[in-house]
Order: structure tokens, then sequence, then C-alpha cells
């Protein structure tokens, strides 16, 4: 089943915007280290149709800058960051580029930041990695994170201050290892972050990507899933909140390529206060060579206020009968004054009881976050968010 039509225009296939219709296949979809590969968006296209590209001139050229962002890093023993090259580590051996930005990231940034943990490692701490903004300049970032066989690690990426930031990380899960990745988008309201994370599942191997965006003008995260062998696991979560004047996007592609693996995708959002926006999409492709595949993908959204948007676009393709089960769901809803009233009438106040309701609403990922640090945090801004609209309206 593919939500994707064929076209007739297979033969003379163009990636230019000028067309404005999307690949029948997303297996088909360009994959470049070149950055001319992939023309400056116009906002029509399939994968920029959300997307404010007014407001991405600078991000979106193609121009070095030499700016950085601060880096605060936690490594536990064993684990090393050095700087590589593309070159170095070999081009076939990494995900490509899938935008304009992604690529700019890989060209103009200044080297790989490598991360490595050895083979049959068992973290007890997470790796930290803090990126800091500390003034509005454009940025490009390349980091890559591999998990050597039989390891079990946690990496924590935090993003604060303000920037324009266009970033490509690669997480590489080996053969049975266990990892989690969490990206924590905490920036300042003028920031915009472009970023495409690749997670690169190995045989037999778990993997988690955990989403949570919370702050930051404009914010678009590409997560790309593949698998190398078969056994593989990955789970996609994510948390967002949009407040007024924000764009949060996030955009996943699941490519089953490998026989007998699993996924879960599951991301909620709020939102609240005038042209507060948010955007998700969930590709899932399950290939003809992927027999036993077992996956599922949920996206549900809170719009908490008039004047906010909410864009979920679920999509499903599939090129063989022989699997466990998919599936994909998506709801978009207000809030639920029926649950409310539940609990004013046994004498919780008002804001307090819409407090308990969204972090209700956002608890069940929340806890599957596996860091109290990190959990503690989201959930005290989502506080703060619900504490800010209460007083603003009060």
């Amino acid at each position: 089943m593919s939500l994707l039509a064929d076209t007739p225009s297979r033969q003379a296939h163009t990636h230019s915007g000028e067309t404005m219709v999307p690949d029948a296949s997303r297996g088909e979809r360009i994959r470049s280290w070149e950055v001319a590969d992939f023309p400056m968006p116009e906002g029509r296209e399939e994968d920029w149709r959300f997307t404010p590209i007014s407001r991405l001139t600078n991000l979106l050229a193609d121009e070095a800058s030499g700016a950085s962002l601060e880096w605060t890093t936690h490594l536990p023993e064993g684990v090393t960051l050095t700087t590589t090259s593309v070159e170095e580590l070999g081009r076939d051996s990494l995900p490509k580029p899938i935008d304009r930005p992604a690529a700019l990231a890989a060209t103009h940034g200044e080297g790989i930041s490598l991360v490595d943990v050895p083979k049959e490692s068992e973290l007890t701490e997470p790796v930290r990695i803090s990126l800091e903004g500390t003034e509005r300049q454009t940025v490009n970032g390349h980091l890559v994170v591999r998990v050597g066989a039989f390891s079990s690690a946690t990496i924590v990426l935090n993003h604060t201050g303000s920037s324009d930031y266009n970033e490509l990380v690669t997480v590489i899960a080996g053969d049975s290892s266990k990892v989690t990745l969490v990206t924590v988008q905490d920036w300042q309201d003028d920031t915009h972050h472009l970023a495409q994370h690749d997670v690169v599942v190995g045989r037999d191997a778990s993997a988690r990507h955990i989403a949570i965006s919370i702050g930051g003008g404009i914010v678009r995260l590409n997560t790309n899933a593949t698998y190398t062998g078969p056994g593989g696991s990955f789970e996609g979560l994510g948390v967002y909140f949009a407040d007024a004047g924000q764009h949060l996007e996030h955009r996943l592609f699941v490519d089953h390529e490998a026989p007998h693996c699993r996924s879960n995708v599951e991301y909620k959002g709020a939102l609240q206060g005038e042209t507060a926006q948010t955007v998700w999409v969930g590709d899932v492709l399950i290939r003809a060579a992927a027999e036993g595949t077992d996956t599922y993908e949920l996206n549900r959204n809170l719009i908490l206020t008039d004047g906010a948007r909410a864009d979920s676009v679920p999509n499903l393709e599939i090129e063989t009968g022989e699997i466990v089960g998919a599936g994909h769901a998506s709801t978009t809803g207000r809030f639920d004054d029926q649950q409310l009233f539940y609990l004013q009438s046994r004498g919780v106040p008002q804001e307090l009881a819409r407090r308990l309701v969204v972090r209700g609403f956002f608890n069940s990922i929340v806890q599957r976050i596996g860091d109290d640090e990190i959990s503690e945090k989201v959930m005290a801004a989502i506080d703060e968010e619900l504490e800010a609209s209460s007083g603003a309206t009060a």
C-alpha cells in the first residue's frame, strides 16, 4: 500500500521544485553529499510545504561562516571524542544527507566530531554533550556517534542559546548493542535549527531516538532509521510544545530494508497561542526483502487555544505482504473539557486541573525517556508554558 501515487513522469524524474510531484516511493528521494544536488527550496516542494522558507534564507545559503557552538561534554570512562572527516570515515560508511541543510552541515562544518563507545562497554551514566549558541550567527555542525557491538549506551544531546544551526547527526548502533539518543531542543525564541538525525541499527541491535522540542523559533528535525541486518529494533519517541510564534516540525523515515526487524514511533505535541504551529510527518517503507517486519507509528496533538495549528501526516508504504504487522494512527483535538470538569467537580482549581490534564497527556512518553534529569526538565518546561499562558489570559 502506498499513499504516494505513481506518476507518468517517472522516466523524466527531476528533483526540481518546478515539478510539484512527489516521488512515487519515499525510498527514491535523493541522497547526496553535494549541496548542488539540492536546489534552493521554494516552499512548494513536498518536503518543504509546511516550513516557513522565507525565514530561513541565511541557513540555506551555500556559504561557510566559520562560526561554531560552544561545546560542553561529559564522557564516561572509555568513551572518546575526536575530530575526523567524511573522507577518513569513508563516505559509503555513513548515511548521506537527504536535504540541503544536511548537505550544508556536512560541507561547511569544521570536520566531524566523532564519539566512540568501545565494543562490549556498558555505560552506567550517559554521554552528555551540550551545544550552546552564544550569538545569532549561522553554524554548521556534523556529529557521529559509534557504539560498538554488544555495548549499552545513552547519549544526551542538549541544544541551548541562540543560533542559526544546520546539524547532521549519525548514530551507528553496532550489532547486538543497546543505544538511546536523547536530543533536547531548548533554544531561545530567535533560533532556527534545521537538523538531520540518522540512526543505523545493527543486527539484533536495539536503538531509541527521543526528540524533545520545547524551544526555538523554527525547529525542523528529520529523523531517519535504517537497518544493516535482521533482528534490529528501532523506537522513535517525541515530545513537543509550541507556543505563540513557534514552528516545530518533526519528520521521520523508517526504512525497513532488512527482514525480521521492528519499529515503533510515538510522538505527542501540544500547542497554544496565536500562530503556534507543529508539523509531524511519519514515513514508513517496508521493502520487498523486509519480510517479518513489525511496525507501528502514532502521533497525537493537543490544541490548547484558538489560533494554533497542527499538521499530522502518517504515510505507510508496503512492498511485501509477508509481514507481522503494520499500522499508523494520528489524532488532533481540542482540550478535553470533560476531564477538566471532572477534576474541578472534585475540588481541583481550574488552572491546576488544566496542568494535570496536559501533564497526563505527555506522561506516557516522558516516563520512558530513562533520564530523570531530562524528564523533570521537560515537565518543568511544560508547567512554565502553561503558567505563562494562564498569566497572559488572566
